[in-house]
């Protein structure tokens, strides 16, 4: 059976990605297959390149030149492969992997240039304070420790971007917070009493914080499974998709979860009274059917803008 599987492995290898590449991100061994380990790297990333298909495609059909951020981006292994599979064949476009350490800046600098990958380019510093585009169309984080996520989706938010996919890793901030929330008196405090219970329901609320913070600044989410538990526990993946300027349902609903559990997390903190970037010079998503003199977000002659499923 193993013996089988060793002879099998070179045949896994996804077509789309040529070897010089994958042997430089080191997800294949000097003899040309993949490991155990690689195997399940490779799975998740394309699982992700997959469900990002929707909105590449979108954002190649309409901007010429797409800017793309992958926030956090380590060794580079999805920014990489994304350039690989749909701007390199396009000729346009142009993606930043922001990674604040600088060993891991330099080496997947030298790898996009050493592939031809020239529509690559490696910021090295935190994502907060990163030298990138005003105006942005996706941006991605694929395991971005913590609060590293937090910043991609604000970065995602306040520089306008169209889409955003995130891939949350370790989350410990909301479990802190918790401890010492003045709610944990109350009866719903017995939801993250022990410490264990604390740990993993302050994982939970955490997404649950985001996908709302995103909502509530005019993005459709669906948040789902990336690839199956045995590639990875850090598995579930939030999608948004830019519909509207707002949505103020899902900002009093953000609101009365904050208040009730006692607690802000790092992306309410980050984006309190922060503004988007809005070019004028493209049209809204959803523009009105009907000239108004009222902003365009909420027409007085429709009702109230609904929910984001």
């Amino acid at each position: 059976m193993s013996k089988a599987r060793r002879k099998g492995a070179p045949s896994e290898l996804p077509e789309t990605f040529p070897k010089p590449l994958l042997h430089a991100l080191h997800l294949l061994t000097p003899e040309g297959t993949l490991n155990a380990d690689a195997r399940r790297k490779l799975k998740q990333i394309q699982h992700f390149l997959t469900l990002l298909g929707p909105a590449m495609t979108d954002i190649m059909a309409r901007f010429p030149e797409p800017q793309i951020v992958d926030a956090g981006a380590g060794k580079a292994y999805l920014g990489l492969l994304l350039a690989h599979q749909h701007l390199l064949p396009a000729g346009r476009g142009r993606l930043y992997g922001v990674e604040s350490r600088p060993e891991l800046a330099k080496r997947a600098a030298d790898i996009a240039a050493e592939t031809g990958l020239a529509q690559v380019q490696i910021v090295a510093g935190t994502i907060a304070e990163a030298d990138l585009p005003e105006r942005l169309h996706l941006v991605i984080a694929l395991h971005a420790c913590d609060t590293a996520t937090d910043d991609a989706l604000a970065l995602a938010i306040r520089r306008g971007a169209d889409h955003v996919a995130v891939v949350p890793c370790c989350q410990a901030e909301v479990a802190r917070l918790l401890a010492q929330s003045s709610a944990g008196t109350e009866p719903i405090g017995a939801l993250w009493q022990h410490p264990w219970h604390r740990r993993e329901f302050g994982a939970h609320v955490t997404n649950v914080v985001r996908a709302l913070v995103l909502e509530s600044c005019g993005y459709q989410v669906t948040v789902t499974e990336l690839a199956g538990w045995e590639h990875s526990l850090k598995n579930e993946l939030i999608l948004g998709r830019r519909v509207h300027r707002e949505n103020r349902r899902a900002r009093a609903r953000l609101d009365a979860l904050v208040e009730q559990l006692g607690v802000e997390p790092a992306i309410v903190r980050m984006l309190r009274g922060a503004a988007t970037t809005e070019p004028p010079t493209e049209p809204p998503t959803e523009p009105p059917t009907e000239p108004t003199t009222e902003p365009p977000t909420e027409p007085p002659t429709e009702p109230p803008m609904p929910e984001m499923p």
